[in-house]
């Protein structure tokens, strides 16, 4: 039994050592084991090479390869990892194509909070996910341009649900596909409303294992609205160390947990400057602002970013580090970030998410 799940070609001591790593193998990512979260099904060996079948219940393909590395120093053991995503929904729904969503949210505006979306939703598919991203601020839709994909039409084949666009494996949908931003700009709360669900109903979703939904900016009735009526697994809070952002970021955790919205953890963006010249680090918008609220509210801090101008570059051209150089240190962060939303996701699925969004509002005279 042993030696055909295995692989009988594989020799006996270096199955034995291969597994006994992996029963052992901790991670930042797993820091119960491995082994508790993942299932090697598999050792084969396929033309010379050793293959690990692996089955992750989170998009963590950047840890697999970390493990593999860590196997070769440890052991001299060289290894393919084959991943597979058994994702499963934390919250029941009635939406069709999507597993779960997750709310990227911040209190206030300019804090890059769409670009930290663009570029999760690619770094979590370079982890093994399908990934979406519904664009819900209808005052301001950034997402097509950022995806460089301004001007694309969005088709209905059977007039009742719409094809959402694609770009480089990332499936997307947003209000401005459909009209002019100047009009959205001019909408009441009320007409903004109806319009994203309508976005997030009527639209052809299709094995999405992670819907990332770029908030608009602000703790306003429609981002109440929005986190209350849609079923969203979880959120994510991205903010700059600045005072002012941390004052507008407590309020969005306030407001998620009003809603009974788990928080997954806080990205801190901007939040050092390395000089291009130099390489002397500069924390131009102050410091440990990410850290204080990720204590104050005992939830995790999933990642620092730079203030990088590349990533401006890149998105104002419709283009992502995670691509154009996967290789980049700035690439490799974001990843990292994504390994730790999923992994957050997972964790949360028997501890916090509840079935459905309520709010309670006490009425006093």
């Amino acid at each position: 039994m042993f030696s055909s799940l295995f692989g009988s070609s594989v020799p006996t001591e270096t199955r034995e050592k291969i597994t006994e790593f992996f029963d052992h193998y901790h991670d930042d990512i797993f820091p119960d084991g491995i082994a508790k979260y993942c299932k090697m099904s598999e050792i084969t060996l396929v033309k010379k090479t050793i293959s690990l079948k692996i089955d992750m219940p989170f998009a963590c393909d950047g840890a697999l390869d970390r493990f593999a590395d860590a196997l070769l120093s440890e052991t001299g053991i060289s290894v393919l990892i084959d991943s597979h995503l058994t994702l499963q929904a934390n919250k029941r729904h009635n939406i069709a194509g999507i597993k779960n969503i997750i709310a990227i949210a911040s209190g206030k505006g300019g804090v890059g909070k769409s670009t930290t979306t663009v570029n999760v939703a690619y770094a979590l598919a370079a982890e093994g996910a399908n990934v979406g991203i519904l664009d819900a601020d209808i005052y301001g839709p950034s997402i097509p341009k950022m995806l460089g994909l301004e001007g694309t039409p969005v088709t209905s084949p059977d007039g009742k649900k719409m094809l959402p666009l694609d770009k480089d494996n990332i499936t997307a949908m947003s209000i401005g596909f459909l009209v002019d931003e100047k009009d959205a700009t001019v909408w009441r709360g009320p007409m903004a409303s109806r319009a994203f669900n309508q976005l997030l109903n009527e639209t052809a979703w299709q094995d999405i294992d992670y819907l990332l939904i770029d908030m608009p900016p602000g703790t306003g009735d429609i981002q109440l609205t929005l986190a209350q009526q849609v079923p969203v697994a979880a959120a994510v809070i991205v903010t700059t160390p600045q005072d002012i952002a941390l004052a507008d970021a407590v309020k969005g955790i306030e407001m998620f947990n009003k809603v009974n919205v788990p928080v997954l953890g806080v990205i801190e963006n901007m939040s050092y400057h390395i000089c291009e010249h130099c390489g002397e680090s500069s924390q131009l918008f102050g410091h440990g602002g990410g850290k204080y609220l990720s204590e104050e509210f005992k939830t995790p801090l999933l990642g620092q970013l730079p203030l990088n101008i590349d990533i401006c570059k890149l998105a104002d051209n419709g283009k992502t580090p995670i691509i154009e150089n996967s290789a980049s240190e700035i690439a490799q962060q974001y990843r990292r970030i994504a390994g730790n939303i999923a992994a957050e996701l997972f964790k949360q699925k028997s501890e916090h998410s509840p079935d459905s969004n309520e709010i309670f509002i006490k009425q006093v005279d």
